[in-house]
């Protein structure tokens, strides 16, 4: 463990990039919580041309530095400060949580095993796998994503024409899961989806574009709210996966029994189980691909 890891520069601080089936964020360990990380710095930082690119920021906390986390220290050591691309505040992102957690075994903080990560939806336990001998490939990272909860107000999504009604998941943040014949539908995807009425998603939702492979297997396109159309959503796929499991009459609370969807999206593929007990886990890769320091001028903007 480096001390470029530990003990960041405000002036120039150091910055991981990692990703999780392709969907990608800037790392910035900040555990004393110095570092001022404004929303336009944020997106200045995710910009893929003239920044560091990715689609969101994940700034590594020690909850007891951090005045949302501190309530959770008793219970998580670390808090993950998600941003957006566009420098919005985020609830959650499953995708993120499983890199925060290899950046977390990447610098020595934590070792492969049971480990809680707080978040602004709440605390989530990640179990991090150990690495296969003779494989080079890290242990795929599961995490407990929580229950998912389907708010009874309905809405229906437009693109280039077509209409959709949409299932409304929320997983710590909002979904609107769209079925359709082929993902082509979903259009561009660069712009928002357009969605009525306006006032059930009134901070803005995640979008999920969803076809069928098979038994319990679907593939999805994406547009996150302020990021635009990822390689993955985390969140999204567990939202996918349970409303493509109440579509099919799959309801574990009801069968006492597990149900397992296999969700590919653009970026790779997440298997995603709901539990009896309504808790749902989510299984896939997280990897850490680069480290540098940060231009100051991309945080001032100078």
């Amino acid at each position: 463990m480096t001390s470029a890891q530990t003990t960041p520069s405000t002036a120039s601080p150091a910055f991981l990039k990692g990703h999780g089936a392709e969907n990608d964020f800037v790392i910035v360990p900040d555990p004393d919580g110095v570092i001022d990380l404004s929303p336009a710095a944020v997106a200045r930082l995710c910009d893929r041309r003239a920044g560091i690119g990715a689609d969101g920021v994940l700034r590594v906390v020690r909850c007891a530095n951090h005045s949302e986390a501190q309530p959770m220290a008793d219970r998580a050591e670390w808090f993950m400060d998600y941003r957006n691309g566009d420098g919005s505040v985020a609830e959650m992102c499953g995708n993120g949580v499983r890199v925060f957690a290899r950046y977390l075994e990447h610098a020595g903080l934590v070792s492969a095993g049971d480990v809680p990560i707080a978040t602004r939806s709440g605390i989530k336990q990640v179990h991090i796998a150990k690495a296969t001998p003779g494989s080079s490939a890290p242990g795929a990272i599961t995490v407990a994503m929580g229950r998912a909860r389907f708010p009874e107000d309905e809405a229906t999504v437009t693109v280039d024409g077509r209409s959709w009604p949409a299932r409304n998941v929320n997983m710590g943040n909002p979904h609107a899961v769209v079925f359709v014949e082929d993902l082509d539908h979903a259009g561009e995807l660069r712009s928002a989806p357009a969605y009525a009425p306006p006032s059930v998603y009134p901070d803005g939702v995640n979008v999920e574009f969803v076809e069928d492979r098979g038994p319990r297997h679907v593939a999805m396109r994406v547009h996150e709210r302020g990021a635009g159309e990822t390689r993955a959503c985390g969140t999204g796929a567990c939202a996918v996966a349970v409303a493509a499991a109440r579509r099919d009459g799959d309801d574990p609370a009801a069968t006492g029994a597990p149900v397992t969807y296999t969700v590919d999206l653009l970026g790779g593929t997440l298997t995603i189980t709901e539990r009896p007990d309504g808790e749902i886990e989510m299984t896939g890769p997280a990897v850490i691909v680069a480290e540098g320091r940060i231009a100051p001028a991309l945080l001032t903007g100078d």
